[in-house]
């Protein structure tokens, strides 16, 4: 639980409150010299406004492209990429975090039609993975007693946890951090993990709320001017009349056409911008980016002077809004380039704000006509537009963000002919951009719970949760009708195999065989030569590889599965070559003592060994390699004859990249039942057994993991189990003795850590399932998901 802890106080809620205050400050410090300069020259100010968002977006796409190339983009795909069960190279590096924080600030600081939302919960992520595994080893930033989480199961979970801390630090919202874990980056689901995420958004919150409460008497420039909530509208429109009703339905089906737009034309400018111009290299990458923040400077900056100004409407005495804004000051009412004192130009109040005082505007209260519906047409159409082709650039970029914009002025716009046509009804128009936010998040991202939690705890208005949540099943059921969510069309773009919920139709008439009947397995001996070892290594990217031994009578078994990791650490250490092409003594047993646990696992939070960095002698290519004492010994076996669709399951339930496929026909060793999968205590407490009438018949392949699995999820202190296993040693009784079965017997304490182990027992060869020569990987089944 250490790595947890460490997440809850020290993590994501301070990345947050950082880039914030970064991003806010650089926002209000460009937008107060402009202010400035424009009051003697306007040509000088839209120059100093170009330059400075120049620079803030060159040093973005500079950080990405030379330093951390995983940090562009939200990382939102490939964080759900990995929570189902894909490893992708670079994404939870220490490097790729720095570069999302300092990325994020110079890409949304300069102005880009993009948020830090998304790049938030990349940030989480990568926090909780490196204080998972101990910290950096490449940049010697490591701790021992950080590496508490080594398997993959307990590195998800971090993951997962440092996501939703990621949503809640965003947007100040731990309960919609939660569901969005659960709702759109993870797989698997349990009530253990349930806590654990609950706990670390609530601290992350307390430690954002603590630092907003020091940045609200001025000890952090403008971050903090909004408070807790980010875009208060409790003030507004308490309730709702019947007539309402169409055309807040018609906001839910805009936003699900306008969503499934966005969707698409993304897809078709990413997949353009990867096959023909990021091919021609970083530099045009950089220059890409630079040009589009030139544009977006020149829009945003020219764009208002062609808009006339308004008058000031007539002031209202228990109103704070000051119309128009102080010179040098920015929110409701901005004067850009007005003649007279008392306007103000509705256009530049949209474009010269910081991204979250904009959206404050477009939500606020008692503000009818503030904003004209040719403004807000405009602005709807050039934001969209620069919204399309931003996406994908390399730099940081979330679109939470600008999917809160451009939902909230199409919004506002159906407030405004609402307003028009119900004059007697006490309609705000801020109320239907909040509306109109909602319903395009839920057309292109197409969440629903989360989202609509997040939007309730970001507004502080739960009387309006009905009305979010009819434009959320609106416009995710319209955006459904064209194409995937917005995460889903990226990962897919991006090559990352997600396995969906549930399964395509077509694969019921499907079987395990069919599936890979194309596919020529690459299998290795128990005792190997080296030279055959780095051969395949590097001819194919395989991640695993069935290790076959072969009986007196010429029958080919499957003894175990050997990953590649760990045959990059054995070739790596040289420790284990042996002259020999016979298998090691079995009583010896001092294989695995030669390694450290740590040395074979998964490095998710560095770039781990690669064939190309091991560097072997003509004597030692010549050496063997005896596979036995560091394989898995029981690998997930399916009958040739099922059910693909089951087979799908079972990849997405437990996170796997290989199922070995083999003949139907195989002989009875015994029946599990639910009763012995139970546990039940003795009279003597430090004592458990597992209690099954063919306990002596189960299959002797556990694993030491799940050894240790099984007893972390004991309850109470320290326990005895009693377990059958292949590694005998010596010979003694116990309690269940038996001449075909060694028994091992175990000591753990509560949090599954070995205390004493103790061998008796027992020396007779365990059943081997046949390999059929088939195996199934991750790719196959999303290969057959594809293409049906």
């Amino acid at each position: 639980m250490d790595g947890f802890y460490v997440i809850f106080f020290s993590g994501t809620g301070f990345a947050a409150v950082f880039i914030n205050i970064s991003v806010e400050n650089f926002a209000g410090w460009k937008f107060s010299l402009t202010f400035k300069i424009i009051q003697k020259s306007y040509l000088a100010g839209c120059l100093i406004y170009i330059l400075i968002n120049l620079a803030l977006v060159f040093s973005s796409v500079y950080i990405i492209t030379q330093f951390a190339p995983a940090a562009a983009g939200s990382g939102i795909p490939e964080i759900k990429g990995y929570l189902n069960g894909i490893d992708i190279p670079g994404i939870l590096l220490l490097r790729t975090l720095i570069g999302k924080i300092f990325g994020s600030i110079g890409s949304v600081g300069g102005g880009l039609a993009l948020g830090k939302e998304g790049p938030l919960v990349h940030t989480g992520a990568c926090i909780a993975s490196l204080l998972g595994q101990g910290g950096s080893t490449k940049y010697h930033i490591s701790s021992r007693w950080l590496q508490g989480f080594k398997s993959d199961r307990d590195r998800r979970d971090l993951v997962t946890c440092g996501c939703a801390a990621g949503v809640a630090a965003a947007f100040r919202a731990p309960v919609g951090g939660v569901l969005f874990a659960l709702e759109e980056v993870t797989s698997w689901w349990r009530s253990q993990l349930m806590w654990r995420v609950f706990f670390t958004s609530a601290i992350v919150a307390v430690v954002v709320r603590a630092a907003m409460g020091w940045c609200k008497s001025g000890n952090c420039g403008h971050f903090g001017s909004g408070g807790f909530i980010i875009w208060d509208i409790s003030g507004g429109q308490e309730d709702y009349s019947f007539e309402e009703l169409l055309p807040m339905a018609v906001i839910g089906v805009i936003g699900g056409l306008l969503g499934a737009l966005f969707n698409q034309l993304t897809i078709y400018v990413t997949r353009w911008r990867r096959n023909y111009l990021h091919k021609k290299g970083n530099r045009v990458k950089i220059y890409e980016a630079c040009l589009i923040s030139v544009i977006t400077s020149v829009i945003s900056f020219g764009l208002p002077l062609l808009r006339k100004c308004s008058p000031c409407p007539d002031s209202d005495p228990a109103s704070e809004i000051e119309c128009p804004r102080a010179p040098g000051m920015y929110g409701n009412y901005v004067n850009f380039y007005c003649s007279k004192e008392k306007e103000y130009n509705d256009l530049a109040t949209i474009f010269f704000n910081t991204q979250d005082d904009a959206i404050r505007n477009l939500f606020s209260a008692k503000t009818i006509h503030e904003f004209s519906a040719q403004s807000l047409l405009a602005f709807l159409v050039m934001f969209y537009t620069l919204a399309v082709i931003t996406f994908g650039t390399a730099v940081p970029a979330g679109q939470f963000v600008p999917g809160i914009m451009i939902g909230s002025t199409y919004g506002r716009l159906v407030g405004i002919f609402t307003v028009n046509h119900y004059k007697k009804l006490n309609i705000e128009e801020g109320t239907y951009a909040l509306l109109g936010a909602a319903s395009f998040l839920g057309g292109s991202m197409r969440m629903t719970v989360s989202l609509c939690v997040i939007m309730v705890e970001i507004t502080n208005n739960l009387k309006l949760l009905p009305l979010i949540m009819l434009v959320l099943l609106i416009s995710k059921a319209v955006g459904d009708a064209f194409n995937e969510g917005l995460y889903e069309e990226q990962a897919r773009l991006r090559g990352i195999p997600l396995l969906e919920s549930r399964p395509k139709y077509e694969m019921r008439k499907m079987t395990a065989k069919e599936a890979c009947r194309n596919q020529k397995v690459l299998s290795l001996p128990r005792v190997v030569k080296v030279a055959d070892v780095v051969s395949i290594l590097q001819s194919n990217k395989h991640n695993g590889f069935p290790v076959i031994d072969h009986t007196r009578n010429g029958e080919t078994l499957v003894i175990g599965l050997m990953l590649r990791s760990h045959l990059l650490v054995l070739l790596q250490s040289k420790i284990d070559f042996q002259h020999s092409p016979l298998p090691c003594d079995p009583r010896g047993g001092s294989q695995g003592i030669r390694h450290n646990f740590s040395e074979f696992a998964k490095p998710v939070s560095s770039k781990g060994i690669s064939i190309n960095d091991i560097h072997l002698s003509s004597d030692d290519l010549e050496m063997y390699i005896d596979l036995a004492p560091f394989l898995n010994p029981s690998p997930y076996v399916v009958p040739e004859d099922m059910s693909l669709t089951k087979v799908y399951n079972i990849f997405r339930q437990l996170g796997l990249r290989h199922i070995f496929v083999v003949p139907r026909a195989s002989r009875m060793i015994g029946v599990i039942t639910r009763k012995d999968l139970l546990i039940e205590e003795e009279t003597d407490s430090t004592t458990m057994e597992l209690q099954s009438t063919s306990t002596l018949k189960l299959y002797r392949g556990l694993s030491f993991k799940s050894l240790r699995w099984l007893c972390a999820n004991l309850k109470g202190g320290m326990r005895t189990i009693i377990c059958l296993t292949n590694n005998v040693v010596c010979k003694s009784t116990c309690r269940h003795n038996s001449k075909n079965h060694s028994v091992l017997v175990l000591r753990f304490n509560g949090r599954g850590q070995r205390h004493e182990k103790r061998l008796l027992v027992g020396n007779a060869d365990a059943e081997r399932p046949l390999l059929n020569g088939l195996l199934i990987q991750d790719h196959d089944i999303q290969h057959h998901t594809s293409t049906t």
